[in-house]
């Protein structure tokens, strides 16, 4: 653009400064009842009772101005002292096998082929993809178990590498969900509902919380670009739903663009940019003052993000610094932009910026045909990288006030999909029971909690649901799962709707 561009806006400003204030006059008494009571509370409480970047506002919900402050006032957060400041979340997309990671069956090794018993299945719903089948034989894994650490906990030799830090972990193996396919399944874990249109986990915590750092975004997501794409990942998945789009997860990807439409428009520079972007901002702040749209104002929050963007997210995304040590400790992977084990490096950064929550999604677990190559290649592909992020954090003293998370959407089945054989078999999806584990602030270490049968087919002690787990990770950062609501079309939800209780007995 030339020094000396005609600006498109200027003559008009002193028209539009005049509709402003004719529409303040007009509207001040009833349009802002209650703003001068919302702004005096929000400078008697503090942003820190909020969050570093919340404040109290009369139009962060949809209900009445009354009603929007009231909310405001019960949704204050952090309710009581947090326990973590960030999370990382590995997700497995696909339902890894219990059975072929942290849930050990002995007793499965004489029954190979033989029927599951009509006493352990108990008439419960099957998939269309097994339901059919003649039988239902049990099959052992043919992988071998050991017990590792201090806590002398089992371990797959699948995970050698998580093995190691095994005493670091809080194994849950009693999972369960009412979803039994993949996209309600997941669907489910990351909003709190099997229907899309919710908010995620993510964008929840987003929202309550605010941001510690404000060149990035609160939330980012990063995608395995070498994984096996046996299902799909849905952007709703780190969705906003009904919540501000400032709230949405972020994606940062591997390449030339980590984030898409953040570089300048061809032959624009910075200064011609954030002169685009003031004039810009004008507007949007003159439609927001005359329609009262809270839409408007993510949107100017957004636009402010993204500039400050152009300079945060190249230094974020630049591993080539990381010392060779990191690299060895990360696995041969970690130098490939977009792998797990590169990813797992980001995620490190990005929690050192004091990003809020880190999600990241591994694909690939969905084994109803050739489980052992297929698990072998799974596990080799994230093992070394998991348990690397794990004593990196924790040597540079970040384990202590953050928690890492490590699951997938359901399990797998005792009994094998399809044909049989010694050396190999599949395994249907099993949401009955299934593993997932914790690290970090806020729960115990070096304990798995729960018991399934000796099928891994139900729970016999400690069932954790899947608003057990929500309600549980909300409280480690502070948050009352009950008393944080958002009011959308007249009803107030929350991330575990009208369920959930924290698992007390995992918490530190």
């Amino acid at each position: 653009m030339s020094e000396h561009h005609h600006d498109p806006f200027k003559p008009h400003l002193p028209e539009l400064e005049q509709l402003k204030r004719n529409w303040d006059r007009r509207n001040f008494l009833i349009k802002t009842s209650m703003g001068i009571g919302a702004v005096a509370l929000g400078s008697l409480l503090g942003n820190g009772l909020f969050g570093k970047t919340s404040k109290v506002t009369a139009t962060a919900n949809t209900g009445t101005a009354d009603e929007n402050l009231e909310a405001e006032i019960l949704r204050a957060i952090p309710h009581f002292a947090p326990r973590a400041k960030r999370v990382v979340y590995l997700f497995m997309a696909g339902g890894p096998s219990q059975l072929e990671t942290f849930d050990y069956k002995p007793k499965l090794v004489d029954m190979f082929g033989k029927p599951l018993p009509d006493s352990v299945r108990q008439g419960q719903r099957l998939t269309g993809m097994s339901a059919n089948q003649s039988i239902l034989p049990i099959v052992p894994s043919i992988y071998k178990f050991n017990q590792h650490g201090a806590s002398q906990t089992w371990v797959s030799e699948l995970l050698p590498h998580t093995a190691e830090v095994v005493d670091d972990l809080c194994i849950i193996k009693t999972v369960h969900s009412e979803a039994i396919n993949h996209d309600p399944a997941i669907t489910f874990f990351q909003t709190g509902n099997q229907l899309p249109g919710r908010p995620s986990i993510g964008s929840w915590i987003s929202y309550g919380l605010g941001s510690d750092n404000e060149n990035l975004p609160s939330f980012i997501v990063l995608v395995s670009k070498n994984a096996v794409k046996d299902q799909p990942l849905y952007a709703r998945l780190w969705g906003n739903g009904f919540l501000a789009s400032e709230y949405q997860g972020v994606q940062f990807r591997a390449g030339k663009d980590p984030v898409l439409f953040l570089d300048n428009p061809e032959g624009y520079d910075g200064t011609d940019r954030k002169e685009m972007l003031d004039y810009l901002t004008k507007l949007n702040k003159f439609q927001n003052e005359v329609n009262a749209d809270p839409e408007v104002e993510a949107r100017i929050k957004q636009y402010e993000m993204a500039y400050r963007m152009q300079t945060s997210v190249p230094e974020v995304m630049d591993i080539s610094d990381e010392p060779q040590e990191v690299f060895n400790l990360y696995g041969p992977d970690s130098r490939d932009p977009g792998t797990f084990a590169a990813n797992c490096i980001l995620a490190r950064k990005l929690l050192e910026k004091d990003v809020k929550f880190v999600q990241l999604y591994h694909q690939g677990w969905d084994h109803h045909g050739g489980l052992p190559a297929g698990m072998a290649k799974q596990c080799k592909d994230t093992d070394q990288a998991t348990a690397a992020l794990i004593k990196d954090l924790k040597r540079r003293g970040l384990l202590e006030d953050t928690l890492v998370v490590w699951g997938g959407e359901f399990g797998r089945t005792v009994y094998s999909q399809g044909k049989l054989a010694a050396d190999n078999y599949g395994r249907d999806h099993h949401p009955r029971c299934f593993t997932m584990w914790m690290a970090g602030a806020g729960v115990k270490h070096g304990i798995s909690y729960g018991e399934t049968d000796d099928f891994s087919y139900n729970i016999i002690k400690d069932p954790v649901h899947v608003h057990d787990f929500q309600a549980t990770l909300l409280n480690i950062m502070g948050i009352d799962h009950e008393r944080f609501t958002y009011k959308f079309q007249g009803r107030r939800f929350r991330l575990t709707d009208v369920e959930g209780k924290v698992v007390r007995d995992i918490l530190s």
